[in-house]
C-alpha cells in the first residue's frame, strides 16, 4: 500500500526509470499533473463538440454569449488552415439529440467532460491538501496512498452525476422544456431554475457542504488511512460534499444552454471561488445574483405576453 520511494532502490535503476520513480514518489506533483490532465481533457472534449456548432454557423443557438463563436466560422474570421482543421475535427458534428443509444452516449460524454472541466478546478485545493499530507508522510518514510486514488473516488461521484443529468436532460426534452439544441425552450423555465438555484445558495445544506469543502485538512487528518480502498472512499465522500455544494449551480446550465461554454467557465470560476473563500458570504452574493437573474427572466416573459392576455 505504500507509495513512498526509497532512493537506494532507485539508484540501481536506469536513469529514465529512476526519474519516473522519483516523479511518482512526489504526491503534490502527481496530483497537479493529474488535475491538469483531467481538466484539459474535459475542456478539449467540450471544445471539439462546440466547434461542430460553430462550423455550421450555429454556436449562437447554444445560449447567451455563444454567438461570438459564430465569427470563427466566417471566412474572414479564421484562416484557411484553421477552418480546415475545425471542419476535419468536427466533421462528425455534435448536433441535435434524437435520444438514440448513440445520442445518449454522446450526451453522457458531454456531461462527463463538463464535470471534469468545471468541478476538478474547484476540487484542486482539496486534492492538493491531501497530496501535501501524503508528501509529508512520504518524506518521513511512512506509507501514503497516491492522490490519484483520492481523485478517482471524487471523479466517480461526478460521473454518476453526469449519468443522472443525461436522464434529466432526456426528460426535459420530452416535456418540451428543452429544445433539441439543448437550450431552454421557455424564459419561465430558465427563470425558475435560476430562482431555485439562488434559493439553494441560502440553504443549510449548501452552507454546511461549502464549509466542509473550504476546510479539507481536518477531514483528512481525522480520517487518514494507508488503505487504497479507504482513500478511494474519502474521495467519494469529498465528491458528495462537493455535489451537495454545487449541484444547483450545475442545473443553471439547463437555463443558459447545456453547451454554453461561456457560462461553464463563469460558473466553474464561481464555484472554485466559493470553495477557496473562508466564509459563506460569496455563496449569498451568488444566491442574490441568481435570484435577480431569475426574476428578470420571468418578468421579461410575463411582460412579453401580458398585452396578449389583455386582448
Amino acid at each position: 500500500m505504500a507509495e513512498t520511494t526509497d532512493p537506494r532502490a532507485l539508484a540501481s535503476l536506469p536513469p529514465v526509470a529512476a526519474g519516473l520513480g522519483q516523479a511518482l514518489g512526489r504526491p503534490v506533483a502527481l496530483a497537479m499533473a493529474c488535475l491538469i490532465a483531467l481538466v484539459g481533457l474535459g475542456w478539449i472534449t467540450l471544445a471539439v463538440m462546440v466547434a461542430g456548432w460553430a462550423a455550421r454557423h450555429g454556436a449562437g443557438a447554444l445560449g447567451p454569449g455563444m454567438g461570438a463563436l459564430d465569427f470563427l466560422a466566417e471566412p474572414g474570421g479564421r484562416d484557411l488552415i484553421g477552418r480546415a482543421l475545425l471542419d476535419v475535427v468536427c466533421r462528425p458534428g455534435f448536433g441535435q439529440l434524437g435520444w438514440s443509444v448513440t445520442d445518449a452516449a454522446l450526451a453522457f460524454l458531454m456531461w462527463a467532460a463538463m464535470t471534469l472541466a468545471m468541478m476538478l478546478p474547484s476540487a484542486g485545493p482539496m486534492i492538493v491538501t491531501y497530496a501535501q499530507i501524503a508528501d509529508t508522510a512520504a518524506r518521513q518514510r511512512e506509507p501514503a496512498v497516491s492522490p490519484v486514488i483520492l481523485t478517482a473516488g471524487y471523479v466517480g461521484v461526478w460521473i454518476g452525476f453526469a449519468a443522472a443529468a443525461v436522464l434529466l436532460q432526456a426528460a426535459l426534452t420530452r416535456l418540451a422544456l428543452l429544445e433539441p439544441a439543448m437550450v431552454s425552450a421557455s424564459p419561465l423555465f430558465s427563470g425558475a431554475i435560476f430562482i431555485g438555484a439562488g434559493a439553494y445558495q441560502f440553504s443549510q445544506l449548501k452552507q454546511a457542504c461549502v464549509t466542509h469543502c473550504q476546510r479539507p485538512f481536518p477531514f483528512f487528518f481525522a480520517n487518514w488511512s494507508t488503505e487504497r480502498r479507504a482513500i478511494f472512499g474519502l474521495g467519494m465522500r469529498q465528491g458528495l460534499y462537493c455535489l451537495g455544494c454545487c449541484w444547483a449551480a450545475m442545473m443553471v446550465m439547463f437555463a443558459v444552454g447545456v453547451m454554453n461554454v461561456v457560462w461553464m467557465a463563469a460558473l466553474g470560476s464561481v464555484m472554485t471561488a466559493e470553495k477557496m473563500a473562508t466564509t459563506t458570504r460569496l455563496c449569498r452574493i451568488v444566491g442574490i445574483a441568481f435570484l435577480v437573474i431569475g426574476t428578470v427572466f420571468i418578468a421579461g416573459s410575463v411582460a412579453a405576453y401580458w398585452p396578449r392576455a389583455m386582448l
